[in-house]
């Protein structure tokens, strides 16, 4: 089933160009990590999945309804940020039980679950709540809330590392008991790239690629060796990286290796490995600047 389809999106803000001509197709029933350097567009995009704002030209359609100011799309995706509750007066159960009013699957029995794991007490006042507290406020209104799209933009910020792992236990535990389309906005790459099961990179407003976290993963290696020998291996590849010590070179390439350059690259004495997503989506953003 698409969950989701965008066709030539593109989103101006006055003369700045903040989306390029932006398509993809999203399934349900997957995580989907959206990288970008800050500046990117990853909230502008997501902005539009969300209905906060239209997008300039192009189509986007969320089960198979445009979203914008359509009421009951805009129930089945749920938008978890980092609010600011500064002036929130409301304590955490009166905030929870008013979003429910409106989130028809929303479980309050698992958000009270997540907020015992979280340890956030549910008399407190949002705006008493540390920014950590708050993160996981908006990350439990998130996974509660069951929506068939489900978009956590940089929901991390402020939470420790143990609070962070409890997210990502309960985001694969929610996602098996309530599969959906799960959108990841992140900068913590090498921490959450075990949850992807689709990649998206976004770069400087157009998106760079979109691709499984497997088929990814498997284009990108490091040739390293006596310079000579990498260099003659690699010359009509695609380049991302390199690095020389002396007499040795490494060479971070992108795309398949055939079954004969390994046995060339062993008859040469060269050592293929494997390169992490974080150095890719670095490589493949080359020239901005986090």
């Amino acid at each position: 089933m698409t969950a989701m389809e965008a066709k030539n999106i593109s989103l101006n803000y006055g003369y700045d160009v903040a989306l390029q001509n932006i398509s993809f197709q999203l399934e349900g029933n997957k995580i989907y990590g959206l990288l970008g350097r800050n500046g990117a567009g990853k909230t502008s995009l997501l902005s539009i999945i969300a209905s906060f704002r239209q997008q300039t030209a192009g189509a986007l359609t969320i089960l198979g309804q445009v979203p914008f100011e359509n009421a009951e799309i805009m129930q089945q995706v749920v938008f978890a940020y980092n609010k600011n509750y500064k002036e929130e007066s409301d304590k955490v159960k009166d905030l929870l039980q008013g979003i429910a009013k409106y989130r028809p699957n929303f479980n309050m029995a698992y958000a009270e679950h997540l907020l015992t794991r979280f340890q956030i007490p549910q008399n407190k006042k949002m705006k008493q709540l540390s920014k950590g507290m708050q993160a996981a406020v908006d990350a439990t209104i998130g996974l509660a809330s069951n929506a068939p799209i489900t978009i956590f933009d940089e929901i991390y910020a402020g939470m420790d590392a143990p609070t962070r792992t409890i997210f990502y236990e309960e985001l694969l535990k929610s996602q098996e008991e309530c599969p959906r389309a799960i959108i990841m906005s992140t900068h913590l790459v090498s921490e959450m790239e075990y949850l992807f099961d689709e990649v998206l990179i976004l770069h400087k407003g157009t998106m760079v690629l979109h691709e499984t976290y497997d088929e990814l993963i498997s284009k990108g290696v490091t040739v390293t060796g006596r310079a000579e020998d990498v260099d003659i291996f690699v010359q009509n590849m695609r380049q991302l990286n390199i690095k020389q010590l002396g007499g040795t070179k490494a060479v971070t390439v992108y795309g398949h290796l055939s079954e004969r350059q390994y046995q060339e690259a062993a008859k040469l004495g060269l050592e293929i490995g494997p390169v992490a997503l974080q150095d890719l989506f670095i490589y493949l953003t080359e020239g901005g600047h986090e």
